[in-house]
């Protein structure tokens, strides 16, 4: 997760050619995994010591923060490995319906993966992971049930609330929890404006999430 916050933080900053994040985005490609209740977990460096993260079902949030890293590469730039790296993360992820048990899709994985918030650091929600899927270009029908979660949070006024803060453990506070956010709307605008082909009025329905 460190890895993936980083390489997109230093991408985001203008120093995608420099030699270190490259040597970042090459570890994303070599080590990450996309394991989904394999029998036997991976052994050796860097997987024995990291059992959470590389056990026999690999983490989601890892997940995620490796493919948003990949993602902030521009589309010309991506090498065959980060191409294939990031079909299989996109996959893990479709077969987890965004945010639920890939064996039980009944069921969530984290209840507060619904919760949106701003900004996230090693967790994540099912907002941030439509800005990534739809920022690379899916549009699959297993993303629809986050679509409709997204569209169910807007207000009357068009707008969403910040639901998950880090409040008082940040030197500044960003926005204040269960009021509307500017960061949680300029989000959700931007991932159903991928995802859609039509607005009406500068609102998104459910009817348009259908169509």
């Amino acid at each position: 997760m460190l890895t993936g916050n980083m390489v997109w933080s230093l991408i985001r900053l203008g120093y995608l050619e420099d030699p270190r994040v490259q040597h970042g985005i090459n570890w994303i490609t070599k080590y990450q995994r996309f394991d989904d209740g394999i029998d036997e977990a991976a052994k050796g460096w860097p997987y024995d010591k990291r059992e959470k993260c590389w056990g026999r079902h690999a983490c989601h949030m890892g997940v995620v923060k490796a493919l948003k890293a990949l993602a902030e590469i521009p589309a010309e730039k991506r090498t065959r490995s980060v191409k294939n790296t990031i079909e299989k993360g996109a996959e893990h992820i479709l077969k987890h319906h965004i945010y639920k048990r890939s064996h039980d899709l009944n069921r969530m994985s984290k209840p507060e993966w619904l919760q949106f918030g701003f900004p996230l650091m090693w967790n994540t929600d099912a907002l941030e992971i439509l800005g990534i899927l739809t920022k690379l270009g899916y549009k699959d029908p297993r993303m629809q049930e986050a679509i409709d979660l997204a569209i169910s949070k807007q207000d009357h006024q068009g707008r969403w609330k910040l639901e998950n803060t880090f409040k008082g453990r940040f030197q500044v506070s960003i926005e204040q929890k269960g009021k509307p956010s500017k960061w949680i709307t300029l989000k959700a605008l931007t991932a159903l404006e991928r995802f859609h082909s039509q607005r009406s009025n500068g609102k998104f329905t459910r009817q348009e999430a259908d169509t």
